[in-house]
């Protein structure tokens, strides 16, 4: 596929649609996980660090502290830091469920799991409803262009991160 200059591409209506689209879901997402740290008391880094270990876990994938680093943005230091705020709170534990000691990984306490659920109860109605009436060719499609988009834009912070690197920049 031949790159494209986003800046002298002459977009068509439906693209800009489509990016506006995205735009307006990723800010009504992040507001839903604010809301989310006020519902649960938590700064909003944790509450989606917090979100991030049930999601992997309800995947059957339980996350490192590594892992979790690179999905929220954050150093792995400071990854610590947080970790210890939801242990301290109750929210996360730690387990060694591997044959190798050292691997750590992540799981949502029960009390956790259960107020993530009270949330998703309250505030959820209406993407399920959303999500339920979908039809499944449409499903497939959309799946596939959010993976090629997630693809495109993963894709773009590995340029970026090269580029701070290669210049000191951050």
């Amino acid at each position: 596929m031949p790159e494209i200059d986003p800046l002298t591409t002459a977009w068509s209506d439906d693209e800009v649609a489509v990016m506006h689209a995205l735009r307006d879901w990723a800010v009504t997402f992040d507001e839903l996980n604010r809301h989310l740290s006020t519902w649960m008391h938590l700064p909003v880094s944790d509450a989606n660090a917090l979100g991030q270990v049930v999601w992997a876990e309800q995947a059957g994938e339980p996350i490192s502290p590594a892992q979790l680093a690179r999905r929220i943005g954050m150093t792995s230091g400071a990854t610590t830091v947080l970790v210890d705020r939801l242990v301290t709170a109750g929210h996360v534990e730690r387990h060694r469920e591997s044959t190798d000691r050292r691997r750590v990984t992540l799981r949502a306490t029960e009390a956790a799991r259960a107020e993530n659920g009270r949330f998703l109860a309250f505030a959820g109605t209406e993407i399920a409803t959303a999500l339920v009436a979908i039809d499944p060719e449409e499903a497939r499609l959309v799946t596939a262009f959010l993976a090629r988009m997630t693809e495109a834009a993963a894709t773009a912070n590995t340029r970026l991160v090269r580029y701070g690197k290669d210049t000191g920049q951050r």
